[in-house]
């Protein structure tokens, strides 16, 4: 009878195990030395070994004559391990048995002592999958188990694992598998098997396998009707041939014929393609792209597998990588909008018309899609047209300064001006004001600032900020309001259009920081002053000092000269 590939070729000893040393020869000194735990938690995804170094520690513990920690595989204990006949090592799957019921048989079956080997060993693989009771009911013996009792548990999703189980285990985390190693394990299995695989076609299932060997293995099986195994051969077997007529239709993207990619994409719904698919394979090729464009070194290992390496470079080179990100942007957007109901055609003919024509993207992604191939254009030399507004032709942008331009005439019905001539030029000097006697003028030293209105300075000047406080206190919230009379705590001074407030950093700072408490300070002002006034909030520092208005307001006045101080 036929046996599976990764059945048949399931490591039997630790030092058989693909791409997971670290976690080996830990478990191998831990059997040589005796220095074993009573529970175990193997972590990772698929195919990654969990459940077969479980196995085989199971046969390590109880092999009569181990070998470097390795089971020896032909003691009665090994093998009657490897054929199931030894019913003290029980493998459960956690996700059918996962209620109360299920630990607490398990719990009054683990206390008797084993009748064939040395230890008890309970495999309890997807352990994340059982209930809270039943969580909690294997906690106790998990802690304290029997001296002939040992627990091995594996999961692919930790985040679902009570910490009570886990702070109890010994825990060991299982890497994904990187491509080239098992590609070099495939071609050592095809061998063994009598297969040809060429080299590029180890590889593609390397990469298609997503770190697991079990799926590698998997895949080889798959191919293996083919005598010899090559690009063409995995292609076929996997269904990726679908993938050369998605990118075929990204290339018609690109090429901005958005009616012949229309028209490729009812070809394939037609042949029964899901549009969801569809879109999720074109997110996965633009992915690729990116990768190959911002690690054209490394990029061959980052990419999924499913397209070959000189369509990726095509893709990458004809879209800056801001247009890669605002692609795939969309195109995740799009599915969600699929997930939550929309129509799949619809949604996913709309999504292919705005990658076609990148002005119809209004998303942030888009428009820096936008801006970075205009940036590349300008960067090349290209000269940059606007499109004008309907009904009108395209204009050139206005050649770089030095170049020969057209003056633009001046408005219909104005005569040209000339600007007044700079300081130390032939002007016109208007005469003194009524009253007063003329004298030099004298330069002021630095730029006059421009002063309030005089009905604004008396307005502001009349406000103090104890009425402000009277007015708006009542109406505040009452931590608020008894602190407004703690100087060291709140200060408030106006400041022409500006009620500037001073609070100390902190919780009391928070408690002013809310539109409602500025807004009642605001509207409290403005009712005195009889103006718009604002309230902004600041910091109150040692520095600070909040009366700085007043001393203000005095330098503004002596600027005029109607007002005289004694």
């Amino acid at each position: 009878m036929y046996q599976a590939l990764y059945r048949k070729w399931r490591p039997q000893t630790f030092d058989e195990v693909v791409g997971q040393k670290h976690i080996t020869e830990t478990l191998k000194n831990q059997v040589k030395t005796g220095r074993l735990s009573h529970a175990y938690i193997f972590i990772g995804t698929r195919g990654t070994g969990k459940t077969t170094c479980a196995r085989i520690l199971a046969k390590a513990v109880n092999c009569e004559n181990p070998v470097d920690g390795n089971p020896c595989g032909v003691c009665a204990a090994c093998r009657g391990i490897s054929e199931g006949s030894v019913l003290d090592v029980v493998e459960l799957d956690a996700a059918s048995n996962n209620s109360v019921d299920n630990v607490r048989a398990l719990r009054e079956e683990a206390v008797f002592s084993p009748a064939a080997v040395k230890k008890r060993v309970y495999i309890v693989d997807e352990v994340h999958m059982l209930s809270t009771a039943a969580f909690n009911a294997l906690l106790k013996i998990l802690e304290e188990p029997p001296e002939h009792l040992m627990f091995i548990l594996a999961t692919t999703e930790l985040q679902k694992v009570p910490a009570t189980i886990l702070s109890r285990c010994q825990r060991h985390s299982f890497k994904r598998i990187d491509a080239p190693t098992i590609a070099g394990y495939l071609k050592y299995i095809a061998g063994k098997e009598g297969f040809t695989l060429k080299d590029d076609a180890a590889e593609l299932i390397a990469r298609l396998a997503d770190g697991g060997v079990r799926d590698a293995l998997s895949l080889l099986d798959q191919c293996s009707a083919s005598e010899v195994i090559d690009l063409d051969a995995v292609y076929y077997a996997m269904g990726l041939a679908g993938n050369r007529r998605t990118a075929a239709l990204m290339e018609r993207i690109l090429g901005r014929e958005t009616e012949k990619a229309i028209r490729d994409f009812n070809s394939l719904w037609m042949d029964g393609k899901d549009p969801s698919v569809l879109l999720s394979e074109l997110t996965g090729l633009l992915r690729d792209a990116l990768m190959m464009k911002v690690a054209p070194r490394g990029g061959q290992s980052l990419i999924s597998g499913g397209y070959d390496s000189a369509t990726l470079r095509s893709i990458g080179e004809k879209l800056t990588k801001e247009e890669l990100i605002g692609a795939i942007d969309t195109l995740q957007n799009a599915q969600t909008q699929i997930r939550a109901g929309a129509s799949p055609r619809t949604t996913a003919e709309l999504c292919l018309i705005s990658l076609g024509d990148s002005s119809l993207g209004d998303s942030v992604a888009s428009l820096r899609a936008r801006i970075s191939r205009l940036e590349e254009r300008l960067k090349n030399g290209v000269p940059v047209r606007y499109a004008a507004p309907s009904g009108e032709d395209e204009e050139e942008l206005p050649p770089p300064p030095g170049e020969d331009e057209e003056e633009l005439p001046p408005p219909p019905g104005e005569d040209e001006e000339e600007l007044p001539p700079p300081p130390g030029e032939d002007e016109e000097e208007l005469p003194p004001p009524l009253g007063e006697e003329y004298s030099e003028p004298v330069e002021p030293e630095e730029p006059p600032k421009p002063q309030p209105e005089p009905e604004a300075q008396s307005a502001a000047a009349d406000v103090s900020w104890d009425e402000i406080k009277a007015a708006a206190g009542p109406l505040l919230p009452k931590d608020i309001s008894t602190r407004l009379d703690d100087v060291s705590s709140v200060r408030g001074f106006l400041e022409g259009p500006v009620l500037n407030l001073l609070v100390v950093p902190g919780f009391l700072y928070g408690r002013f920081n809310r539109q409602d408490v500025l807004g009642k300070f605001s509207d409290a002002a403005s009712r005195l002053a009889g103006r718009e006034i604002r309230a902004r909030l600041s910091e109150l520092t040692e520095s600070a000092e909040a009366p700085a208005g007043a001393k203000r307001s005095l330098d503004e006045l002596k600027a005029f000269k109607e007002v005289r101080f004694i």
